[in-house]
């Protein structure tokens, strides 16, 4: 019975990846929230200096 064998070893597999993941400490709302703020700031600051680059290259490229 190959099979039953197959099953207790994903049994097995499958407990000590939950005990794994048990392991690590949950984020709470207001830490998740700062830090998708915190994210977002970032990728506003970048935005804006693309912007910013793409605005002083296309002045620059204009002919007289």
């Amino acid at each position: 019975m190959t099979r039953g064998n197959q099953r207790e070893q994903d049994r097995a597999k499958a407990a000590k990846k939950a005990a794994a993941n048990a392991k690590k400490p949950k984020e709470s709302a207001a830490t998740l929230a700062k830090r998708k703020e915190a994210d977002a700031e970032i990728l506003r600051a970048k935005q804006k200096k693309k912007e910013e680059e793409k605005a002083a290259a296309g002045a620059a490229s204009t002919p007289k």
